[in-house]
């Protein structure tokens, strides 16, 4: 079997996806998932210009070799957009031999190591009343895990709150929207935040948030200790983790869980927190991270680190991606949770998938490959459009994290 042809596809279904198809002699094809919010016509560029002609001929079923080959021959490794393409082409090829075998891709990882897949849901809300209501809906959907994201007081505006009762999307512009951020602000609400959580819903339901790079290192120290007595089941990137030893100075302070790594492009982003064990839950995902191959290998390093999986799963992420996350997550021995950002029925118009939802809870599907397939003639219809995501800067005009 040799690959005949690859190419990209591009829509935006409400939000901008990439999506890679590669087609064999055999008329066999699998695809794989490309996006790169905010960033998405660089991995375009990527893929067509360079890694799509050395494809051809090559023989799909050397998905090892071909990684190896796309990563090591770059010679300039790593980095989001050729990961993000790198991923592509593994996600797709793994696609084409669980075709080819006429199984699923979770048997071809070694078969299921569990029933179903916890997951996570958002619960957010501009105030604490609205968020404590959300909340309760999501208990009530039957998730047994929710991040809590709300409004804080004096801020017209935070991560991970939609505004004026619409669904969150942070890519919201053609070009950059700014926001005003105040870390006194945040640390002196977001411990009362979850006071009244535990007070209203008790202790059984698992909370978990997002701080989304936005603190110091002693910050996050100061944050996890006051949320120790609330009991979440993590703090999602509490530091941007260019400066991994920062995670070292937060756990002399705080045994609350640290989650990070939905931004990781390799296993060198994560190598140090692995192996001082600085954290509790990789994030990375396959789509940034070098896809399936890649992954693997991190999760398997991380095992020996008592470090679970919890990946990355917002609707930046097609379900190209999610379909394979969750064949990833029905066999990595050390899973941990899966965040689900429910797409919206557009988005699932486009894309047709194995994969069943019931009540906080993923089983992946037993179509061979990943079992998600794109609409070509239907994408076509929802051209690229432009979005990018917001900017942050303090109260005195300094840009931070976003």
């Amino acid at each position: 079997m040799k690959i005949t042809d690859a190419y990209v596809i591009v829509c935006s279904p409400g939000r901008n996806f990439v999506t890679l198809k590669i087609v064999t002699d055999e008329g066999v094809y699998g695809i794989g998932d490309a996006t790169l919010n905010g960033r998405e016509k660089t991995v375009v560029s990527y893929l067509e210009d360079y890694l799509i002609p050395a494809l051809i001929g090559k023989d799909p079923a050397r998905i090892e070799d071909i990684w190896q080959y796309i990563y090591r021959g770059a010679y300039w490794r790593r980095g989001p957009v050729g990961m993000t393409a790198l991923a592509a082409v593994d996600m797709a090829l793994w696609d084409i031999k669980g075709k080819v075998a006429g199984l699923p891709l979770y048997q071809l990882l070694g078969g299921r190591s569990r029933d179903r897949i916890m997951t996570y849901t958002h619960a957010n809300g501009n105030d604490l009343a609205s968020t404590l209501e959300a909340v309760g809906e999501a208990i009530d959907q039957g998730y047994q895990a929710v991040r809590v994201q709300s409004g804080i007081p004096g801020m017209d505006s935070t991560y991970g709150v939609a505004k004026d009762g619409k669904k969150y999307e942070p890519a919201d512009a053609a070009l950059p929207s700014e926001a005003v951020w105040s870390t006194e602000k945040y640390l002196n609400f977001v411990p009362h935040l979850f006071s009244e959580v535990r007070r209203q819903y008790g202790e059984e339901i698992h909370l978990l948030h997002d701080v989304h790079h936005r603190l110091t290192p002693i910050e996050a120290a100061r944050l996890g200790k006051e949320l120790e007595p609330y009991h979440l089941f993590w703090m999602e990137d509490v530091v941007p983790a260019e400066n991994q030893q920062g995670f070292e100075l937060i756990r002399q302070h705080t045994t609350t869980p640290l989650a990070v790594g939905e931004v990781f492009n390799s296993i060198h982003d994560c190598k140090e927190l692995i192996l001082n064990q600085s954290i509790d839950y990789i994030r990375s995902t396959l789509v940034h991270a070098g896809g399936i191959t890649q992954m693997r290998r991190i999760a398997d390093l991380a095992a020996l680190y008592h470090i679970r999986t919890g990946f990355h799963g917002a609707t930046d992420l097609s379900p190209v991606c999610m379909g394979a996350a969750l064949h990833f997550d029905y066999w990595v021995p050390n899973f941990g949770i899966q965040e689900h950002m429910p797409h919206s029925e557009l988005m699932e118009s486009v894309f047709t998938f194995d994969y069943q939802f019931d009540r906080g809870f993923f089983t992946p599907g037993e179509a061979p490959g990943h079992g998600v397939d794109i609409d070509e003639k239907l994408a076509a219809k929802y051209p690229y459009q432009r979005a990018a995501l917001p900017v942050n800067r303090l109260e005195d005009g300094t840009l931070w994290h976003w």
